[in-house]
């Protein structure tokens, strides 16, 4: 029954983002809020779709710690859940991500026409400067800025792997960092057909105020992630003590 639920979802998933590309076509030449109407859209339905389906619910606290104007937005990334979901939270947001994504058809276009930062990571250390400029005027536009501290998915319990990235950009544009913590992984495994019933928290922790130096900020950041984290892991293995293999198991990882 999880398998043919996880797989009915899948299908439900995927078709409904392809009918919104295509119905949404004309907001490509709309204001750019627009496309992230069509953004908030697709987020809503698939919690829906999820909920509906699998049984898996979405939990948010802390939306009273969400800064206004320009600030990073640094996630914990244990799945494509966060990528989707997240956005319900921020009007005016912009990823960092592979300029791939942008090959793609009719998703490409969305990608470009809501301002997100494309980085082509064969440029080596030159894609962190890229990001920092086009960061800038990110900033300066009062929008919000998304970058997965750990640049990309993690198992939920695995160890962490944080990236200097986020430090950098945080001591570079002095702006506020706010961090995000989840359990999404233990529902919504990366590389993994099944989705879980459940509950994914997702906890918003207070936003780190710039100004701090950055070796210092990076130690900050991983160590409020990371102990919350784990109090998000704890509450849901407690509540769910099948969970507790799954956990065992990522933490084995290298």
């Amino acid at each position: 029954m999880l398998l043919a639920r996880s797989i009915l979802f899948n299908i439900a998933f995927f078709t409904n983002i392809t009918i919104l590309l295509i119905v949404a076509l004309p907001t490509l030449v709309m204001p750019r809020s627009a496309v992230f109407k069509v953004g908030k859209i697709w987020a809503r339905s698939s919690l829906w779709l999820l909920k509906v389906i699998c049984e898996t619910e979405v939990e948010f606290r802390g939306r009273e710690n969400i800064p206004t104007g320009p600030f990073i937005v640094a996630p914990k990334h244990q799945s494509a859940w966060e990528t989707f979901a997240l956005i319900m939270l921020f009007d005016d947001f912009c990823y960092i991500l592979k300029r791939e994504l942008t090959f793609i058809p009719l998703f490409g276009w969305y990608i470009w026409k809501s301002g997100q930062i494309a980085i082509n990571r064969a440029t080596g250390s030159s894609a962190l400067a890229q990001a920092e400029e086009k960061a800038r005027k990110i900033f300066a536009e009062g929008r919000q800025l998304f970058i997965f501290p750990e640049g990309t998915r993690r198992p939920a319990g695995a160890p962490p792997h944080y990236k200097f990235g986020v430090a950098h950009l945080y001591d570079a544009c002095q702006v506020p960092c706010l961090p995000i913590v989840l359990n999404s992984g233990l529902f919504w495994a990366r590389r993994s057909v099944i989705k879980r019933p459940g509950t994914i928290v997702v906890e918003i922790l207070p936003p780190i105020a710039p100004g701090i130096e950055k070796q210092a900020f990076f130690a900050l950041l991983q160590e409020r992630m990371e102990k919350a984290s784990d109090g998000l892991i704890a509450e849901a293995t407690a509540h769910d003590p099948s969970l507790i293999p799954i956990v065992e198991r990522n933490r084995q990882l290298p």
